[in-house]
């Protein structure tokens, strides 16, 4: 009589295979590999900081020197007198403008979210016909260039503004229609990704059942939810809006425009004000610095929300 022998299953329960798993090393994030691959990752990080920072340095020196100090040999050495001067006259020439921006950008950022908010729950959940070809049409706005429409639009604000009852529509009034109607099709494109995946469909049905209409769900169960998605079409319109300068430059003048159009008009001139113009400049990018700086992480957040179920 011959033995027979089984051959051994494969490892794993029930001889299914069993995909190997990488090992905890413990090591922070960013420490993986050999310490000279880690000071070259670390020194090129330092490198490209250097480069981006290198401008802002000349900005802010220069900013507080004097019209006198100023010049090509000494463009990289503090000043020898600190001074404000430049900080004063800057304040003083875009102050209003400021303002206006900051009624521009935030009006724009809000409203653009709201409508596209609405948009976007619309597509992603509500069928009805010829929903793709409208939402194609409406991603068609996103590729249209501002310089082949910034003619005839400027055309079509003016007869609106010389309608009787319409005087009021000019400066930020036209800033911030015009900012509104091009911010929709990128923020219904984000809001109605993020609903596509976040927003389960039985939810929706739960609310049919129990006699919710569109508005009242839309109020009472997506909104809610909706913080991700707000978060970065706000982020995104408040900063494009606040730093535009082409529409400001046709729609604008130096009275009604916003910071762009009077940093431009201070920069300019046969003599210019070199440390007003730099404190002009940190003046006009504070606002979005400290936007990324305080909602970054939440900007980041927001764009990832959604992205997967």
């Amino acid at each position: 009589m011959t033995a027979t022998t089984n051959a051994a299953p494969p490892a794993g329960v029930g001889g299914e295979d069993v995909i190997p798993v990488r090992a905890n090393t413990g090591r922070a994030p960013g420490t993986e590999g050999t310490a000279t691959g880690r000071v070259i990752r670390y020194g090129l990080l330092i490198l490209f900081v250097v480069i981006i920072l290198i401008p802002l340095y000349v900005l802010f020196v220069t900013s507080f020197k004097r019209s006198a100090d100023v010049n090509a040999s000494q463009a990289w050495t503090f000043p020898s007198a600190w001074s404000i001067e430049g900080w004063g006259a800057a304040w003083d020439s875009l102050a209003p403008a400021l303002f206006r921006s900051l009624v521009l950008a935030t009006a724009v950022a809000v409203l653009s979210a709201a409508l596209g908010s609405l948009n976007g729950f619309v597509f992603a959940k509500w069928r009805f016909p010829g929903a793709t070809t409208v939402f194609t049409l409406f991603l068609f706005g996103m590729f249209i260039p501002y310089q082949a429409v910034m003619i005839p639009l400027q055309g079509m604000l003016l007869d609106v503004q010389a309608t009787p009852g319409f005087s009021w529509f000019d400066g930020i009034a036209k800033l911030i229609a015009v900012h509104i109607i091009f911010g929709i099709p990128i923020c219904s494109l984000i809001f109605r990704n993020y609903y596509a995946t976040a927003l389960p469909n039985e939810i929706l049905e739960a609310a049919k059942v129990d006699g919710a209409g569109m508005l009242r769900t839309f109020r009472s169960i997506v909104l809610p939810i909706s913080a991700p998605g707000f978060v970065v079409t706000m982020i995104w319109q408040f900063t494009s809006a606040w730093n535009d300068f082409l529409f400001a430059l046709f729609l604008t003048n130096r009275n009604t425009g916003p910071v762009t159009y009077a940093l431009n008009e201070l920069a300019g001139g046969q003599n210019p004000d070199y440390p007003s113009i730099m404190a002009g400049v940190l003046l006009a990018s504070l606002p979005t610095l400290l936007v990324y700086i305080l909602l970054g992480r939440y900007f980041i957040g927001g764009l990832m929300s959604g992205s997967v179920k």
